[in-house]
């Protein structure tokens, strides 16, 4: 009867140690599965960085260039105001000085 306590005793300990060892590579699959994604997502996260990053630039490229356009219309504008006033002071100071002429 010992014998067969001992018998029952390895075998439990022999279905423990089966179960422990499914138990384990069941988590060390699980763990390496977890890493594997989580490189998925880090590499996601790199290239989602990479391309706000280019995109970041371009905006401050294209506000520079902005700004530059508003700048050269800005002077164009004031070009063409002062041509036109220009342009108007030259017409009216022909029609309006007669008299300058009367005293030269």
């Amino acid at each position: 009867m010992a014998a067969e306590e001992v018998l029952q005793g390895a075998d439990h300990y022999k279905s423990e140690i089966e179960r422990l060892t499914r138990e384990l590579s069941e988590t060390t699959h699980e763990k390496i599965q977890a890493a594997e994604y989580g490189l998925v997502v880090l590499e996601e996260k790199l290239t989602l960085k990479q391309q706000y990053d280019e995109l970041e630039a371009e905006y401050d490229g294209l506000k520079q260039e902005l700004e530059q356009l508003k700048e050269h219309l800005h002077y164009d504008n004031s070009l063409s105001t002062s041509q036109i006033c220009n342009s108007e002071t030259q017409a009216n100071g022909a029609s309006d000085n007669p008299s300058e002429a009367e005293f030269r």
